[in-house]
């Protein structure tokens, strides 16, 4: 499984994995800020963006692209920074491949299982005929009565592509969708013993206080920071969440 990924700065390896429906246009502008410090490298995991799509969709298929990953860019270690199901691919990951994750910042996801959160976002992306739109905004306005909320529909709107076909998804929704129950499970194992910061919103409900015992027994090194934000902490208050990270992985605090 060959990954889409883009590549800049210098210094430490920052692998960045964003969360389900999103690719790593996504994480544009917060890594140039982050290549000023390290070499950063966006990933498209599998089945998002330009990454090559496939029938499985796991955090142990996921985990096992990185380790790729990083035997084909020759990374002995990397800081990982992953978002939501980016989150828990890096979970899984470092419980997997403790000695090659320096630090790792799992943004706004706990370890555990969760209900289904998006089966009306699902339903809507699977039973839309695309071939019946002209525009990019009849598609949007078509979504609109099953994703009511319109910063859903412009993030989800970024994986929808133009061709000589016309419209296109960039995410493939037919495995996504049949593996959906396989996203919302627990992560488990053995313990990640490294440095570990849990970023979390305060307001999504994606981790709880009740949630840090059972992440300490997977990761006993873990740290907590909670931010004013919805789910997408880097988005709504990327200069908070630069500053955050950036002093976690470089040892200011």
């Amino acid at each position: 499984m060959r990954l889409f990924f883009t590549r800049q700065g210098e210094g430490i390896p920052l692998i960045v994995l964003h969360g389900l429906f999103g690719s790593s246009d996504n994480w544009q502008t917060l890594g140039k800020r982050f290549a000023q410090h390290f070499l950063v490298y966006a990933i498209d995991q599998r089945n998002h963006g330009r990454s090559l799509h496939s029938d499985t969709h796991s955090y142990e298929s996921m985990s096992g692209d990185l380790l790729e990953f990083f035997r084909d860019h020759n990374l002995a270690e990397a800081f990982i920074v992953g978002h939501s199901m980016g989150g828990k691919t890096a979970m899984r990951f470092a419980l997997d491949h403790p000695a090659m994750v320096k630090k790792l910042v799992v943004v706004d996801i706990a370890p555990k299982a969760y209900p289904s959160q998006h089966d009306s976002i699902l339903e809507a992306l699977v039973g839309l005929d695309l071939t019946k739109y002209q525009s990019r905004n009849e598609i949007e306005q078509a979504l609109a009565p099953k994703i009511p909320s319109t910063t859903t529909r412009q993030f989800l709107m970024k994986s929808l592509q133009r061709g000589d076909q016309g419209f296109s998804w960039r995410i493939n929704l037919e495995s996504i969708n049949r593996s959906y129950d396989e996203m919302n499970r627990e992560i488990s194992g053995l313990s990640f013993p490294r440095p570990t910061l849990f970023l979390h919103s305060l307001s999504s409900g994606y981790v709880a206080q009740d949630d840090q015992p059972v992440i300490r027994s997977l990761f006993p090194a873990a740290r907590f920071t909670g931010m004013n934000t919805g789910h997408w902490i880097h988005a709504e208050a990327p200069d908070e969440f630069f500053r955050t990270v950036l002093d976690f992985l470089t040892g200011n605090s």
